[in-house]
């Protein structure tokens, strides 16, 4: 369920925050373009080429000017997925607090709570004095500004695709000062994600329906992180849309016929279980051509979170929608080492 609730309001906020950094960009322009005596023209590049001792200027993945202290020791996380990476990377222990959201892994559950991710407490991330804030587009821009204007560095991600994700991944680590373990991991996930490519590679994508809610009925569209995912297992959304969750009327649903309907394990009831009966015990869903011939695959909820557990989800998708390819590998793999040992 709250998995959901920010991938809801994720076009709202991203809108937010890209008519904020179009305002910021606009005004940088025009300040470039006015004239300037040849003092002032100095006083603004001394500015931008040397900023104060012990800090470090960039531009976030949203697209807006940050500065921050050139060593990071203190860290807000104000979303799951970044939560999730900071763990990965084995950087936990900078780690000083994070959302009510933030469960995974369990650890995360015994730091200091700021509030949800969509309304932390602006005075209880002060209260514990951090560095760095990293933020994504589910976070309110307000979150941002405000705390920008309390002179606390927030760092935005925003990855749209599961190359973004690596992305992001590598610029946490390096934010944090941790460039060599970033570097450790990104190179781990995309090894994975190369032999998984190597063994997909030939076959035709399935075309799935991602159930991301059901009543009412929500999807996902092109150009989200998790569209990309299902590329990577070799699968393709039937919807094309170009809103981020759009929502789809059962008689679309019906049109589009769709080979296997796809959904994440917090997204099928209060256990996480909406098991094939399930689906066939709901008069709209029963005569669906993939209902009737069983094709429904929960995956593990990590799908919904562009962190390093996505590839696992990813990866686990493709087993089920391509089980003839893995079992054909793993017969392979008998047979040679069956032939190594001379048996």
């Amino acid at each position: 369920m709250r998995a959901n609730a920010y991938k809801i309001i994720i076009a709202v906020t991203t809108a937010a925050f890209l008519a904020i950094s179009a305002a910021q960009n606009a005004s940088a322009q025009t300040q470039a373009t006015a004239p300037q005596s040849a003092g002032a023209a100095s006083r603004e590049n001394a500015q931008t080429s040397l900023p104060a001792s012990g800090t470090r200027t960039l531009t976030d993945e949203a697209g807006l000017r940050v500065t921050i202290p050139a060593q990071v020791n203190r860290v807000i996380s104000l979303a799951p997925n970044l939560t999730e990476t900071i763990y990965a990377l084995g950087l936990e222990d900078k780690l000083v607090g994070d959302t009510t959201y933030c469960d995974t892994p369990a650890a995360a559950k015994t730091k200091p709570h700021v509030g949800d991710t969509i309304n932390p407490s602006l005075e209880a991330i002060v209260a514990l004095h951090p560095d760095l804030v990293l933020a994504t587009m589910i976070n309110r821009i307000d979150t941002v500004i405000g705390l920008s204007r309390m002179g606390i560095a927030v760092y935005t991600t925003d990855p749209r695709t599961v190359r973004g994700m690596l992305e992001s991944t590598m610029h946490v680590a390096e934010l944090m000062g941790a460039t060599e373990k970033g570097n450790a991991l990104v190179a781990q996930m995309q090894a994975r994600l190369d032999a998984l490519h190597a063994r997909l590679t030939d076959r035709p994508y399935v075309h799935v329906l991602f159930v991301v809610w059901q009543e009412p009925l929500f999807t996902i569209g092109q150009n989200t992180f998790i569209a990309d995912a299902l590329k990577w297992a070799g699968a393709e959304s039937v919807v094309t849309s170009k809103q981020d969750w759009p929502q789809l009327t059962f008689e679309e649903v019906v049109r589009l016929q769709p080979e296997y309907i796809v959904t994440a394990s917090t997204h099928t009831g209060e256990e996480g279980k909406r098991s094939l009966e399930e689906f066939r015990s709901r008069p709209l869903w029963r005569n669906l051509q993939a209902i009737e011939a069983g094709h429904v695959a929960v995956i593990s909820d990590e799908v919904d979170k562009p962190s390093p557990g996505l590839i696992d989800a990813i990866e686990d998708l493709a087993h089920q929608l391509h089980p003839e390819v893995f079992t054909a590998k793993r017969a392979a793999d008998v047979e040679r080492m069956t032939t190594e040992v001379g048996l």
